[in-house]
């Protein structure tokens, strides 16, 4: 029997259950409960099967989200599961960490007054039911070939990359400093967005799939590191995808004060303590418990600071933004939920100095007002005379974005071509850099940007991979699996 679809007219939107404030405030567990079949089931039939669907045209991917929200309904999740992964590497991950309210589900055409389809919520639960049911299985590619190709990155985009070039039979190696692969979904969202064995499952399919890891290894010219050139002599081609790690600074009197710390530095240390790992002395500091906290910044990464830090039992948690409420680039979807646990907002409000001796004891900032907008459309923001106040602050973070790590520099390669903003130049089709048969995916060409978006370009630089190998090494043997 099919389910009849259209069903927004009947049925009210439904997120899944969220665990109440006080409890997530007292761990780093998700804070969403998991949809039962039953809820999963009404949701996804409330889905317009409209003709164009802006779902689709506004996912970074393309997903096919009417095709398995109505097999859901349905009750044939296992085809679901391989509609939703066709354009998907890690839906489970997306499920999670996507801003769905400005991608997929913010655009959603049902009628206003009946709310959008929980298009995130029923991704995760057909992904999660795949790997429950055993669905989810490891690439097997039906030949293979002799070419490798060398990954550095394990974050999202070098993943998704693997997964593609893995699945055409090229022999993979994925580079990475870190020991964990994952990169940011490891070491910089939290555990209450996304817990690590999610992450860890996928690392573990990849590794039975032939993709082969080399953690704990960074490229450059350091004693213990490879260097690029090696690097390349290894393989066929290379795929960069390091996204950007180097944090943006702020400026001002008193800004090298003891107390004031990146918010990568402060996320990576507390994803560390809770992965169980022995921090160095001087992480120790990166802890929130006990002190008056002032995050400064308005993205995703300083919701992830703010949650992080109420966890941690800190006295009080502010969040300074320069614009308002409606002007925030971080999910308004974690602006609520961190409301909810207690972190009040400052907006319209800038940093002016940092006050204290040796240590930070406050924050000096200044009330700020919207301007004219500019060519972009966006308000620009204007200092109120005389508005100046002070916020106590034993700790200050700044999550003000992330730029680049000079690459050419650290890796001897000048001749690796670079933006103006210190991004990798890539060919706009052919993911190529400035060096033959080196190409480049994700943050570290496009700046810093959403998972689904370098899930996104790791598969298609894997196809751009494959055409290239193609054309210039028609000579590599292939060899029939087995």
């Amino acid at each position: 029997m099919t389910t009849p679809m259209l069903k927004f007219i009947s049925v009210a939107q439904k997120q899944p259950e969220k665990r109440t404030a006080q409890d997530r405030r007292a761990d780093f567990n998700e804070i969403y409960e998991d949809f039962q079949p039953v809820e999963a089931t009404e949701q996804a039939s409330r889905c317009s099967q409209c003709g164009v669907p802006f779902c689709s045209v506004h996912c970074p991917l393309g997903n096919n989200i009417p095709d398995w929200l109505m097999l859901t309904a349905n009750g044939r999740l296992e085809e679901a599961y391989e509609i939703s992964s066709a354009t998907n590497t890690f839906p489970e991950i997306c499920g999670r960490i996507c801003p769905q309210d400005r991608l997929c589900e913010g655009n959603c055409v049902i009628e206003p007054g009946f709310e959008s389809v929980t298009i995130g919520a029923v991704e995760r639960y057909i992904t999660d039911t795949a790997f429950e049911n055993g669905w989810v299985k490891p690439t097997r590619p039906v030949t293979e070939r002799a070419e490798s190709v060398g990954i550095v990155g394990a974050g999202p985009a070098g993943l998704a990359a693997a997964e593609r070039l893995r699945a055409m039979g090229y022999q993979v190696h994925v580079y990475d400093r870190y020991d964990r692969v994952g990169g940011l979904l490891v070491y910089g969202i939290p555990g209450f967005k996304l817990e690590k064995e999610i992450v860890a499952r996928r690392h573990a399919l990849l590794v039975e799939s032939g993709v082969t890891f080399h953690l704990g290894q960074g490229i450059g010219s350091g004693a213990d590191e490879l260097a690029f050139a090696e690097l390349r002599n290894r393989h066929q081609a290379v795929l960069i995808a390091t996204g950007v790690y180097k944090s943006r600074e702020i400026g001002g009197p008193g800004a090298g004060l003891v107390g004031i710390e990146r918010a990568l530095d402060y996320l990576t240390a507390s994803n560390r303590r809770s992965l169980g790992d022995t921090l160095p002395d001087d992480a120790r500091a990166l802890d929130a418990a006990g002190k008056n906290v002032v995050v400064l910044g308005g993205g995703d990464t300083a919701m992830d600071c703010v949650r992080t830090a109420i966890r941690q039992g800190a006295k009080s948690v502010k969040c300074l933004y320069r614009r308002d409420k409606a002007n925030m680039p971080g999910s308004a979807r974690e602006v609520k939920n961190a409301e909810e646990e207690g972190v009040q907002f400052e907006w319209l409000a800038a940093p002016e100095a940092f006050v204290g001796d040796d240590h930070v004891t406050g924050v000096r900032a200044i009330r700020m007002k919207l301007g004219m907008a500019d060519a972009t459309g966006r308000q620009s923001v204007e200092a109120l005379e005389g508005s100046s106040f002070t916020l106590e602050a034993d700790l200050v973070i700044k999550a003000l974005g992330f730029d680049p790590e000079p690459l050419p520099q650290l890796w001897d390669a000048p001749e690796l071509g670079v933006s103006r903003w210190g991004t990798l130049k890539v060919g706009q089709d052919s993911f190529m850099t400035s060096l033959p048969g080196v190409f480049a995916a994700g943050d570290i060409v496009r700046g810093a940007s959403l998972v689904v978006w370098a899930i996104r370009d790791g598969r298609d630089a894997a196809e751009r991979i494959h055409t290239w190998i193609k054309a210039n090494a028609p000579a590599a043997a292939v060899a029939e699996q087995g």
